[in-house]
C-alpha cells in the first residue's frame, strides 16, 4: 500500500481527502499535519504528500519533500509567481502533480474548453468565464477559473494581464474584440461552479461544471498520488493523470 501524508488535515479538503483514502484500499495513512505541528516527523514515513492547505505553506513543504525525496500532490491554489517557480524547480528533483482542480469532470471541462476555443475562436464569439464558490474562499479568481483563462489565452493568443477583464463597472464603452471577461461570485456553501461562455450574434455555447461534493476533488487527488508513484521527477497535472494530453 502507498503511505500518504495528508496536510491541512483540519480543513474542508483535508477531511475530504481522509474520507477518500478510507475508500481506496491501495493507500494507507502514514500521518497527518496541521499548522504548528512537526512537519519533519509527519513526512518521515510517507511516500507521497497530498496538500490542500494554504499557499504560504508550500515553500516549507517543498523543502521537507526534497530532503526525503517524497512525492507531492499539490491542490492548494493562490500561489504567487515565486511560489510557482519554487514548485517548478522542485519538480526537477522529485515528481509533483500540481493542479488547480482534481475533479475528472473539471478536467474534462478543461479539455472541452480548449477544443471549443480552437473551433469558435474570437472572430465571432466573445468569451466570458464565471465561477462561484462558498463565502469562505479566500482567493479570486479560483485556481480552476485561472486554469480556464490560461487555456483560453493560449488558444486565442491573448494575455492574462492585458486582455482579461475582472468584472465591469461604470461607463466602460463597447467590449474590446480580444477581451475575455472574468466574474467571481461568492456566497453560501457552493463547492464550486465554473462556466465558459462563447457568445456570438444569434447563438451561444456554454460549457459548465458544478460540483456538489468535495469528495470528487479528494478522490482525484488520491488517484493522482497512486499514478505518481511510478513516475520520474517532473511537473505533472491531472490532464497527465487522466491521459488527456
Amino acid at each position: 500500500m502507498l503511505p500518504l501524508l495528508v496536510t491541512g488535515k483540519s480543513g474542508r479538503m483535508g477531511q475530504a481527502v481522509l474520507q477518500a483514502m478510507a475508500a481506496e484500499p491501495a493507500v494507507t495513512l502514514a500521518a497527518t499535519h496541521d499548522a504548528g505541528e512537526d512537519l519533519a516527523a509527519a513526512i518521515a514515513g510517507a511516500r507521497c504528500v497530498i496538500d490542500f492547505s494554504v499557499h504560504t505553506f508550500t515553500t516549507q513543504l517543498l523543502e521537507s519533500a526534497l530532503a526525503r525525496g517524497t512525492h507531492l500532490v499539490i491542490g492548494t491554489t493562490g500561489h504567487t509567481d515565486a511560489e510557482r517557480a519554487a514548485i517548478l524547480d522542485a519538480s526537477t528533483r522529485i515528481p509533483v502533480v500540481y493542479a488547480s482542480n482534481y475533479s475528472i469532470g473539471v478536467n474534462t471541462l478543461f479539455w472541452l474548453t480548449r477544443q471549443a476555443a480552437r473551433i469558435l475562436g474570437q472572430d465571432r464569439f466573445d468569451i466570458e468565464v464565471t465561477e462561484m464558490h462558498h463565502r469562505h474562499k479566500i482567493d479570486s479568481p479560483s485556481g480552476t477559473a485561472r486554469t480556464l483563462l490560461e487555456i483560453l489565452n493560449e488558444v486565442t493568443a491573448t494575455s492574462y494581464s492585458a486582455d482579461v477583464t475582472h468584472g465591469r463597472v461604470g461607463n466602460i464603452g463597447p467590449r474590446p474584440p480580444r477581451e475575455i471577461g472574468m466574474h467571481a461570485l461568492r456566497g453560501g456553501d457552493v463547492v464550486g461552479d465554473h462556466t465558459v461562455l462563447f457568445a456570438a450574434d444569434g447563438e451561444r455555447v456554454e460549457l459548465s461544471h458544478k460540483a456538489s461534493s468535495r469528495l470528487t476533488f479528494a478522490a482525484g487527488a488520491v488517484r493522482a498520488a497512486l499514478w505518481l508513484n511510478a513516475k520520474a521527477p517532473g511537473l505533472y497535472d491531472m490532464q497527465d493523470v487522466l491521459g488527456l494530453k
